[in-house]
């Protein structure tokens, strides 16, 4: 019968040991066992002997990843580099670089060196420092942690500690020791600027210095930019004691139409400016009471208001002055005296003709017995720096510390005004200019004689002390305030101090 694994395996055939050994025996089972024909000899050599020992899979992966790791590291490099810029302060990707200490780097020339400090064989060592006990050694060989080596070197690295504006140096291998006194010196120092700094920048912050403005008054600025009044501001006209101004293209208020032109008087809100100048306001019937209960940086507010209510008067009187738009805390809005972005200049700059100079001196005359006799003010700083000249007419400028004749100082403060008059029309060549106590005669109406200064002074001084007396018994106000009709003021509620 069949078996059902199939026709059994046969048992090859024996044979003998002469028989395999022999060569043509082995001939001839090579050829059969070869399953491919023979391939003709070329002369092409398709073979490439490898350069080094890479029969080992695990060399050749080592390899591999030196030369992954080393292009990762070049690309980190770069992105450093990016990052950086030329920037004094930079960063490290030093703790993200893949390692390795292979030779032969072929690293180009330009690329960014850098330093593994981890390593560092400069790296300054740590102060020698004694154990918790506080001391070492025995006997006459005890130190404890008071003694000044180690003070000394304890104190010089603590000088790391110190701000970093601080320059501390580099005293690496120069094993520096300070002393306990020298060290508090430093620290005491160290912390006065960093105080003094604090203070600076918070000044500057919250201050209105130079062609600068402080946060608060820009943002005052662009509200009056956004709500229409202004349509831009273009920039810095001119800086004073006490104020900046700048030059702005006007825009629309409550259905009121802004000068195309106008200019935004901004107060200087550094106290130093106004220290020295509460005596033009604390004597003024018409802010005294007011003057005692605010704080200093709201008192220039109200030299803000000050000069918005003097101006408003000088302009009702007819007097050639800038026009009050807006008043906003301390930023004042007015007209702007002068052409296409191009301020009038200065009596004191501007360059007239002997006709004009003595056309101006009659204006100014003219304005001075105005603003005295109609306006009930005496200006207070009139000088050819207040002035401007502008269509053939002199112009008033700066009228905040303008006050009223009632004032304590205010016949002094007019004899002040004639005197920077009379000086200045005088060198200017002007043949009909009056001496300075003909002018103060003409413009107040009142009849002193004398040609002395210090008499004409003590004269000036005697009228100022009958008039306060004279307002301190009566209890009425010789002048009524006419300071009715004043331009509006932005609400004045939000942003308060």
């Amino acid at each position: 019968t069949q078996s059902p694994w199939g026709a059994p395996v046969l048992a090859p055939a024996p044979c003998s040991l002469a028989d395999v050994m022999s060569e043509q025996l082995a001939r001839q089972l090579h050829e059969e066992g070869s399953p491919f024909p023979e391939i003709p000899d070329t002369d092409l050599d398709l073979t490439c002997a490898p350069e080094g020992d890479t029969s080992s899979d695990l060399m050749l992966a080592q390899m591999l990843q030196m030369e992954f790791d080393r292009e990762f590291d070049t690309q980190l490099r770069r992105e450093e580099k990016k990052f950086n810029g030329d920037s004094k302060v930079s960063i490290s990707f030093e703790n993200y670089r893949m390692v390795h200490p292979y030779e032969d780097s072929d690293s180009s020339e330009d690329e960014v060196d850098w330093q593994d400090t981890r390593h560092d064989p400069y790296r300054a060592d740590k102060p020698t420092t004694t154990p918790k006990k506080g001391f070492v050694g025995k006997g006459k060989n005890i130190t404890t942690k008071h003694d000044e080596d180690i003070c000394g070197r304890k104190n010089t690295a603590r000088m790391d500690n110190f701000a970093p504006e601080v320059q501390v140096g580099d005293g690496i291998g120069m094993d520096l020791k300070l002393s306990n006194q020298v060290y508090n010196a430093l620290k005491r120092h160290c912390h006065t600027e960093q105080r003094r700094s604090a203070r600076l920048h918070e000044k500057k912050e919250h201050s209105t210095a130079e062609q600068a403005v402080d946060p608060r008054t820009r943002l005052l600025m662009y509200k009056m930019v956004n709500a229409g009044i202004l349509e831009n501001i273009n920039g810095c006209i001119s800086t004073g004691k006490e104020s900046v101004v700048f030059h702005a293209n006007g825009g629309s208020f409550e259905e009121k139409i802004v000068p195309e032109e106008c200019v935004l008087k901004v107060f200087k809100t550094t106290l130093n400016e106004f220290k020295n100048r509460d005596k033009y306001i604390k004597d003024d019937y018409r802010f005294k009471d007011r003057f005692s209960k605010l704080n200093p940086r709201k008192i220039i507010r109200l030299w803000a208001e000050k000069e918005m209510h003097n101006l408003t008067r000088i302009k009702k009187s007819g007097i050639p002055c800038p026009e009050v738009v807006i008043l906003k805390k301390h930023i004042l809005v007015m007209s702007f005296i002068g052409k296409d972005h191009v301020p009038a200049p200065k009596l004191k700059d501007a360059i007239l003709s002997s006709e004009d100079m003595k056309k101006a001196y009659y204006q100014v005359l003219n304005m001075m017995q105005r603003l005295y006799q109609d306006c009930n003010l005496v200006h207070a700083d009139l000088s050819e720096y207040n002035m401007l000249w502008h269509d053939r007419q002199v112009w008033f400028i700066d009228v905040s510390q303008s006050i009223e004749p009632t004032h304590p100082h205010g016949l002094e403060f007019l004899f002040r005004d004639c005197r920077n008059v009379a000086t200045f029309f005088q060198k200017a060549g002007v043949a009909e200019a009056l001496s300075v106590f003909e002018l103060f005669n003409t413009v107040s109406g009142l009849q002193i004689n004398s040609n002395n200064e210090a008499d004409f002074l003590a004269q000036i001084e005697a009228l100022e002390k009958r008039n306060e007396d004279h307002v301190q018994k009566s209890g009425k106000k010789i002048f009524m305030d006419t300071s009715e009709g004043s331009p509006p003021q932005l609400n004045t509620d939000d942003d308060d101090d």
